[in-house]
């Protein structure tokens, strides 16, 4: 799945290769009974129609005044976040969320897309590579590991031994009343590896920003295509049942919530807002984000536009986090010191026609990843190096994990240096980004809400840096600052799964 404008690379998908309760789905009546002139006005608008956050004071009484002026302004409203004051609004008036800025009540307003509504953004780089092994070789595979307790394809799991996951598991793999939620491109959960660890009723397709929970509604559009998410669930909870691989927490379970619009796989603020908003309301733990939310690589709270997509998101962050929901995050694979004074962007916006850029980071964020409250994740090799493609920044990376580097090669039998997990259609494949370290890190926050119920995201997160083991910056390394034990590459450090079931 790789893509210029990835992480995003997209995630790095080496070749191998957003609070609210709301009334979700349910259309005000000020917004389905739009006045006739309000309609028409919509009708003689001379813009594309555009989807639209309109941010207001949380509450029900603010929400629907605002609802009036919104259908006044000719704009349907899709879905209404009230607890959050978040509304999904559609328009083809190219003055609309100016206009909307001037309403009483609203906070910020703008447009989550520059390209028209039709009827990708995730954090891997390159192409997957296929397991290169025939049925008789994996079958020979599954037998000495089972001899020896591991899954067939296990050994050829470089990552497991490196964050001690593999011995985590026979401590503690995990408690079946803690869930992870894939905010991606949805999940293959028939995969013989998923399904005994898979949760429908905590699923949905949230693209549009209306959650759909019917039944496979949250698989991918296009497995051929869409591969990202199911590839990041195997790496948190893939069961450890005599197939396949095996994933961090394998006694968790893990559930898909699908924000990746179809043929272009591109996530916007209105589906990333449903998923945080449903993961809170439906007993999530912790939501793994191996994506930016297009069509900006970074939002600048000094455009009206990007600003709104930054409140919006943030809201729906935040309100998660106060349901008891850890966020996890990927840093992207631009290999950007994201502490730096500027940075470049010529990706965004990556839906029309990308505009080259220079970006203050201060004031312009990646989104969700940079939000507060979100545990940052950059990528590791084999040699515990940051993978050349990781963005890095001191005071901005959290925590590290293995995400692959094809240039860090493994020791036999692994023999490839990116992250083996599964893929749509009962397959598994190789994969490298920091797409691909993250779910490491949720997997490991899942083991500590397992073995710490009680804790709260905050504590979870205090947790995983503090156990976290930090290399330190390699000699003659400029880009990596700091000390010893926090510092611009690994953060507090890589993540340690073992440590996570044991303290």
């Amino acid at each position: 799945m790789a893509h210029p404008r990835s992480r995003r690379m997209r995630a790095l998908a080496v070749p191998l290769g957003l609070a609210l309760t709301a009334s979700l789905g349910v259309l005000s009546p000020a917004a389905t009974a739009a006045p006739q002139e309000a309609r028409a006005a919509a009708a003689s608008a001379d813009g594309p129609l555009l989807s639209y956050v309109v941010n207001t004071t949380p509450g029900r009484a603010t929400v629907g005044k605002v609802e009036k002026a919104i259908a006044r302004a000719g704009g349907k409203v899709i879905v209404a976040h009230e607890k959050i004051g978040v509304i999904v609004v559609h328009s083809a008036d190219p003055q609309f969320a100016a206009s909307m800025r001037t309403v009483p009540g609203v906070a910020s307003a703008g447009a989550t897309r520059t390209a028209p509504l039709k009827a990708s953004g995730t954090t891997d780089v390159g192409k997957p590579q296929k397991v290169d092994l025939s049925k008789s070789q994996l079958a020979a595979a599954g037998r000495t590991a089972k001899a020896k307790g591991e899954e067939p394809l296990e050994p050829l799991q470089w990552d497991l031994p490196a964050i001690k996951a593999d011995r985590a598991a026979k401590v503690n793999p995990g408690s079946r009343n803690v869930t992870v939620a894939v905010i991606d491109t949805g999940v293959d959960d028939t995969h013989p590896d998923l399904k005994p660890n898979f949760s429908a009723k905590q699923s949905a397709n949230c693209v549009g920003g209306v959650a759909d929970t019917s039944k496979g509604a949250w698989r991918p559009w296009d497995p051929a295509s869409d591969y990202h998410g199911t590839h990041v669930a195997g790496t948190i909870a893939a069961a450890r049942n005599g197939v396949g691989v095996a994933g961090v927490a394998p006694g968790v379970k893990v559930s898909a919530i699908k924000v990746s619009e179809p043929e272009t796989s591109l996530f916007y603020a209105e589906s990333v807002v449903c998923a945080f908003v449903f993961a809170a309301d439906h007993g999530v733990a912790v939501t793994n984000n191996s994506y930016y939310v297009d069509p900006w690589m970074f939002n600048c709270k000094d455009d009206a536009d990007q600003a709104a997509i930054v409140d919006a998101v943030g809201r729906a962050a935040s309100y998660a986090q106060r349901k008891g929901v850890l966020n996890v995050a990927a840093a992207g694979n631009s290999n950007l010191d994201l502490a730096a004074p500027q940075l470049p962007d010529a990706s965004s916006p990556n839906d029309s026609t990308p505009v080259e850029r220079t970006i203050n980071p201060k004031t312009c964020w990646d989104v969700p990843t940079q939000l507060p409250g979100t545990v940052t994740v950059a990528a590791t090799g084999v040699h515990k190096l940051k993978s050349g493609y990781s963005n890095y920044g001191l005071g901005q990376i959290d925590v590290a994990a293995p995400g692959g580097d094809s240039k860090q090669v493994p020791d036999l039998p692994a023999k490839n240096g990116n992250i083996l997990s599964t893929m749509p259609g009962g397959d598994w494949a190789y994969l490298a980004g920091t797409s691909m370290a993250t779910p490491h890190v949720a997997g490991i926050a899942a083991l500590l809400k397992s073995a710490h119920p009680k804790s709260s995201p905050q504590e979870i997160q205090w947790l995983l840096k503090e156990q976290a083991d930090n290399p330190g910056c390699p000699t003659g390394d400029t880009t990596c600052t700091g000390t010893q034990h926090i510092n611009s590459h690994f953060g507090y450090g890589i993540v340690d799964a073992l440590d996570a079931v044991k303290k």
